[in-house]
């Protein structure tokens, strides 16, 4: 059965740079997909990129990094890109949300980028292992220095505070300090809300800090067949063979549907009865327990369909 030790953190699994220090923007996978369906190699070609798509040479290999980090193209061995299935669903000319106008797709990009593995460590650290409510930027930075030494990288201070910086202007607009408006405020992410300003405090220069927490509690747009879809996803992906699941897992493993959206335990169990309840043919049976409530496989998995045929969310 999966554990801790099944999904714990590997050096080989993750990746600190890539992003050229730019968060995703809005625009940036609807115009991808479709400059990619009408020249799969353009993202190798990056003065043709940088004219298609209006952008710095930085920033389209930004975006290359984002599309493969988003789930919405991946790159083969001849230097071309490949469309994904969620990226035609979604994005395509008759896709469900080809301009990111719908909650729901928002909270698939960030689980795809959560969750995926090889993923991108901030993330993975940030989401899945930090230990706290909240972090001011200096701590999160220590912790990335001694975290990344013992999983045996030696990266410069710059490669990782531009990657904690990217991680937090992905879900925080910043509105002040060395990061421009147009580069936070652009990304599809921060209207989730998932990272809140909280506070300030003292860091170690005696500087004020911001300090950020996230926002753990029920979050009523990630639905119920969203919900099952990701749970899904993370059994499929990191415990095909088993038939079971516990419910500890799904809370609180690195990765896991909890962690990753940042709900409590409660939640999650609740969301499980519910879906036990309400849908006779959902993926999964629930069975509780004083002990160690579990999951057990029962059916298909929603599909893409499925989650946009719920009522609608718009942001």
């Amino acid at each position: 059965m999966i554990d801790a030790a099944t999904i714990e953190m590997a050096p080989a699994a993750f990746r600190f740079s890539g992003h050229e220090s730019f968060a995703c923007r809005y625009a940036w996978l609807p115009k991808a997909y479709r400059a990619i369906s009408r020249n799969p190699s353009i993202f190798f070609d990056e003065e043709e990129a940088m004219v298609e798509m209006g952008i710095g040479k930085n920033m389209v290999r930004s975006l290359r990094f984002w599309i493969d980090a988003m789930d919405v193209a991946r790159a083969d061995a001849n230097k071309t890109h490949v469309l994904t299935d969620f990226a035609h669903q979604v994005l395509g000319p008759d896709g469900f949300d080809p301009f990111l106008e719908d909650e729901r797709t928002l909270w698939l990009l960030h689980w795809h980028i959560s969750s995926k593995s090889p993923g991108l460590f901030a993330w993975r650290y940030m989401l899945g292992e930090w230990p706290y409510p909240e972090f001011t930027r200096s701590e999160a930075l220590d912790a990335f220095k001694r975290q990344s030494a013992k999983l045996g990288f030696k990266h410069s201070e710059v490669t990782l505070s531009q990657h904690l910086d990217v991680f937090i202007h992905t879900y925080y607009a910043a509105r002040k300090g060395k990061v421009a408006i147009e580069d936070s405020l652009d990304g599809p992410l921060v209207g989730l809300g998932l990272l809140v300003l909280s506070g300030e405090k003292r860091g170690p220069s005696g500087r004020w800090e911001n300090v950020f927490s996230f926002r753990r509690e029920p979050k009523p747009d990630i639905t119920p067949q969203l919900f099952e879809y990701c749970v899904m996803d993370f059994w499929n992906r990191h415990a095909p063979q088993d038939r079971t699941l516990s419910l500890r897992v799904l809370a609180t493993m690195p990765s896991s549907p909890g962690q990753v959206f940042k709900l409590t335990e409660d939640d999650v169990r609740q969301r499980l009865e519910d879906t036990a309840v309400s849908n006779a043919n959902a993926a999964f049976r629930y069975q509780p327990s004083a002990v160690q409530a579990m999951i057990s496989r029962q059916g298909a998995a929603p599909t893409l369909a499925t989650i946009y045929n719920e009522s609608p969310k718009h942001v």
